[in-house]
Formats: structure tokens, C-alpha cells, sequence
């Protein structure tokens, strides 16, 4: 709520999303495809989840506690799995921001990060793309 209403109070911010390119709405749903394609992909390395747990594992888009909410109904995962599934995507956002950035542009960080670009990877990302995409 808190957020909402700043960016709404601050027509300098209103502003600035009215110049962005209309495509860059595009990256959660390209976010949220990559996601759930890596979970598919995981359930071909790892023989003994199946699919739906690797999905479901992966469905958090980096939210520690979301992820936990959607594993419970599965008895076989455990809440540390789906911590340290979360773990290693904003380690790899951390850790890979500025390859990312100069390999394959500057929304791939903001992608890899998830939901926690937003929060922990934000400084990472902010100093590997620069403020304008922040």
C-alpha cells in the first residue's frame, strides 16, 4: 500500500513510466515463463521429483514465503527445499548481475532476481544496469 501510493502521489515517477518502451511490461510474464521452464527442465536432472514438485518449488518466483505456501500440500518437500531453491536464485542474481548485464542485456539480472530485485539484489542490479531500469 505503501509503495502504491508514493509512486501515485509522485508525478515525476508517473512521468518516467509513461517514457518507457510498452515491451518492458513484458518481463514478468517472460520472468515467469523462464521460471517455470527451468522448474521443468530441474524435473529431467533430478529423476526423483516429478514434475509438479519441481514446479511447484519453482512457482515462489523467489518469495521464501510464498514458495512455502504453495509446497505444503506436498508432504515429500520440505519448506528448507523450497528456502534453499529461493537461495540460489538470488544468490545467482548477486553473484551474476554484471555478466548477466553484459552478455545478454540489462532486463536479464532483473529476470534472473525474481522477486527479490525489488529488495536484496536491488543494489547488485541498480550498480551492474544502472539507475534507469531501476
Amino acid at each position: 500500500f505503501s509503495v502504491g501510493m508514493s509512486i501515485g502521489c509522485d508525478s515525476a515517477t508517473l512521468h518516467s513510466f509513461r517514457r518507457l518502451n510498452p515491451r518492458l511490461a513484458l518481463l514478468p510474464l517472460v520472468t515467469i515463463a523462464g521460471t517455470l521452464a527451468g522448474s521443468m527442465a530441474s524435473s529431467l536432472v533430478l529423476p526423483h521429483r516429478t514434475l509438479s514438485d519441481c514446479l511447484a518449488l519453482g512457482s515462489g518466483m523467489g518469495y521464501y514465503s510464498l514458495s512455502s505456501i504453495f509446497i505444503t500440500g506436498i508432504a515429500e518437500l520440505s519448506l528448507a527445499l523450497a528456502l534453499l531453491a529461493n537461495i540460489l536464485r538470488e544468490l545467482a542474481a548477486l553473484l551474476l548481475a554484471p555478466f548477466l548485464a553484459r552478455r545478454f542485456g540489462s532486463l536479464a539480472p532483473i529476470s534472473v532476481g525474481g522477486a527479490t530485485t525489488m529488495d536484496t539484489t536491488l543494489p547488485v542490479i541498480t550498480r551492474s544496469v544502472g539507475p534507469h531500469y531501476v
